[in-house]
């Protein structure tokens, strides 16, 4: 078996995304969880910001991304990327799990889409190494396959 450092890229609202952290820890493996990040910080959400986060402009959502909690955050999750060798990118999930999924599979490190449940296809996760439908086929790809 190979002990792998994994980054759960995923959504707030994702309710597999639970499960398949505990269930990759319990296989062995190092993994990042964004919600909990090992800083002790509470994990982001922009309403953490401001409440009226969905009414920003776009200038004014250009000026938060510098905010010192979205910055703090930033700094929590680049830091856990640039330290995993692996990304499963747990669907359904939206903008910032993909960029960082992109980020992994432009560096050339594994990534991985899990797809549990059904999801409208996408033709660009061909450029990942693999895609996973089960938490047991996750599981044995991280386990075994280099």
């Amino acid at each position: 078996m190979i002990q792998r450092k994994i980054y759960v890229a995923s959504s707030w609202r994702n309710t597999f995304y639970p499960e398949v952290v505990a269930r990759l820890r319990e296989a062995g493996h190092d993994v990042y969880d964004f919600r909990n990040p090992p800083s002790g910080d509470p994990g982001f959400k922009w309403s953490g910001v401001s409440e009226d986060y969905m009414e920003w402009t776009p200038q004014q959502y250009r000026e938060m991304l510098h905010h010192p909690k979205a910055e703090r955050q930033f700094h929590n999750d680049i830091e856990a990327m640039e330290g995993c060798d692996v990304c499963v990118l747990v669907l359904p999930c939206g903008r910032s799990a993909h960029t960082e999924a992109g980020w992994f599979a432009g560096k050339g490190k594994l990534t991985i889409a899990y797809i549990p449940e059904k999801q409208e296809p996408e033709l660009m996760y061909k450029l990942f190494d693999k895609v996973c439908c089960t938490i047991d086929e996750l599981i044995f790809t991280l386990n075994f396959e280099q």
